[in-house]
């Protein structure tokens, strides 16, 4: 499944004030001031009519992305507490979601404030969240920010519940990172190999065969890949990639009849199982990919010794952005830095940047249990104020970016040095990087800057090492976005980001589509390659058990009606 999508954006911002300074998101992305018309954090609080009383709201995050902190423990979080008074504890999610979800829908004991990722339908339905109706009409920076998207926030019963992670204002700045879906391939095997312009999953493989098969002393993984939790679908989606989709979830929208399909069951699916049944035969595909967790997951990204793997690049950013700053110290590192590849079938056109658009099902929400509703939605309505939107993506002037004569911002090879994983940490730039009420990482601000230090062609160009340059120019491309195919627009995108209701006919489909793919998945990639089409088969026999036509169906009506809508 698409989930994290959005984390589309999601980790956009992470991916870009880390990955601006050191190299998601997570989620994952990215605060005093920035120009002369942005007052200071500390002029705003001295701007404030009276002190508040401090207060500390909990606050669980359903995605394990950074340890557990008071936000006051960081730079951007105190700045914000000397302005509002308010404290977050955040509590990251340990284990699985839906068990610390129903953990909390079966005490009616639930914290301050809520982002729960893929359950927020969850929560929604057991009425965990208060609607926030009223609560946005008495906040002037929320409706200017979420205005022209809360018709699309409501739910069925007309209410709003929660703000969506990020939401467009401005002018749009495409992305020059990769931030989405791309086939990773560490530096060292294109070097080898002369940097070859490969554009097929055929041509991938084979590199990564042969520079294993050299280097047969050195303990190398060639594949892996993430199936933990809902994180499943950074696998099962990479066939709709492979087609020349984008990420739309479980479905591949015809653009010209906006037919929605499922490819669980194609050719393509069958086809990208069997491939990693093949490395899995040839010892090169890590068996472990079933079993590890997302943290597991990452150290072995990180370990030095994975040569090649499938994610979006904001889900495997905390790993990349290690490795990105071994190299920035020691520029010999620079052969185990990921780097971004575009693949199809056939070499065709890839659709893997993400088109504009607004993801409906993901958010933050006050729960029914909160102690302050009143004061939690004015630290939000704060939070978007523009001289905020700076501070917890760009940082403090003169100590994370400066400003040049013409009002563009920009940050100083020092600058760009020090912020590095550690600092992120201790600024805040990691835990008000992405999941709060933000501006969506292509935005600009009002004097035309780029939102996201990332997408500052500024700023991208100055965090470019010597190894970067060259490996970019050996490619014929400024950015690493340059290499992927640019994105059509779609009204309706991300499909996935269409709200189900839970216990509906769609919603149960993709319940057990996901218990069917991974039990199903498992075996086929783990079965001699004799038996593959024999447990293909019996894999197609559960999966016919599914009203995959009725869950099209509704897709197809649902992506009609949104087109309609945008006309």
């Amino acid at each position: 499944m698409a989930k994290k999508l959005l984390l589309t954006c999601m980790a956009a911002v992470l991916v870009f004030t880390a990955a601006c300074s050191n190299g998601n998101n997570g989620k994952n992305n990215a605060s005093s001031t920035a120009s002369s018309s942005a007052p200071a954090a500390t002029e705003s609080a001295a701007a404030s009519e009276k002190p508040l009383d401090k207060v500390t709201f909990s606050y669980f995050l359903g995605v394990a992305n950074a340890p557990d902190v008071n936000t006051n423990e960081t730079t951007i979080g105190k700045a914000f507490e000397d302005q509002t008074g308010v404290n977050f504890k955040i509590e990251h999610l340990v284990g699985d979601l839906k068990a610390k979800i129903g953990t909390m829908i079966a005490s009616n004991d639930y914290p301050d404030v809520i982002n729960p990722d893929a359950g927020i339908d969850q929560l929604v339905d057991a009425g965990a969240f208060m609607d926030l109706t009223d609560l946005i009409e008495k906040s002037p920076n929320i409706k200017r920010v979420y205005g022209p998207f809360l018709n699309q926030m409501k739910a069925a019963d007309g209410k709003i519940y929660y703000l969506p992670i990020s939401a467009q204002v401005g002018d749009f700045v495409p992305d020059p990172e990769i931030n989405q879906g791309a086939f990773w391939i560490q530096r060292r095997v294109l070097k080898e190999a002369g940097y070859p312009k490969i554009k097929t999953l055929d041509e991938y493989t084979k590199l990564i065969e042969d520079y294993v098969a050299k280097h047969k002393d050195e303990d190398l993984t060639g594949l892996i890949s993430l199936t933990h939790d809902w994180r499943f679908f950074a696998t099962s989606n990479v066939p709709m990639h492979l087609d020349g989709y984008p990420n739309d979830g479980n479905v591949e929208v015809d653009m010209t009849t906006f037919e929605a399909k499922t490819y669980y069951t194609t050719d393509s699916t069958k086809r990208w199982l069997q491939k990693l049944n093949d490395l899995n035969a040839k010892g090169l595909f890590d068996k472990a990919s079933f079993v590890d967790n997302y943290d597991q997951y990452l150290a072995k990204l990180s370990s030095k010794k994975v040569l090649g793997f499938f994610d979006y690049g904001w889900q495997s950013a905390n790993a990349r952005n290690l490795l990105v700053d071994a190299a920035r110290q020691d520029p010999t590192q620079d052969d185990f830095v990921y780097f971004p590849m575009p693949l199809t079938w056939d070499g065709g056109k890839d659709q893997l940047l993400d088109p504009p658009g607004f993801v409906k099902n993901r958010g933050i929400g006050i729960s029914v249990s909160a102690k302050d509703p009143e004061r939690i939605m004015g630290y939000w309505d704060n939070l978007l104020k523009e001289e905020n939107q700076i501070l917890k993506s760009w940082g403090i002037k003169g100590e994370t970016y400066e400003v040049d004569d013409k009002g563009r911002f920009y940050r100083t090879a020092e600058q760009i040095k020090k912020i590095d994983e550690p600092f992120n940490l201790s600024f805040g730039f990691r835990y008000f990087n992405w999941d709060w009420p933000q501006y969506g990482a292509n935005s600009t601000l009002s004097d035309g800057n780029a939102f996201a230090p990332g997408f500052q062609p500024e700023v991208f160009q100055m965090r470019l090492t010597d190894a970067d340059k060259t490996i970019l120019e050996k490619y014929g491309v400024k950015t690493y976005s340059e290499l992927f195919a640019a994105p059509d627009d779609r009204a309706w995108y991300p499909a996935w980001g269409i709200p189900k209701t839970q216990g509906s006919p769609e919603q149960i489909w993709e319940t057990t589509k996901d218990e069917v793919t991974k039990k199903f998945y498992p075996k086929l990639v783990l079965a001699k390659p004799a038996d593959f089409d024999k447990v293909w088969e019996e894999y197609l026999t559960a999966f016919g058990k599914l009203d995959t036509a009725g869950y099209e169906k509704w897709y197809t009506e649902q992506i009609k009606a949104a087109i309609e809508a945008a006309k």
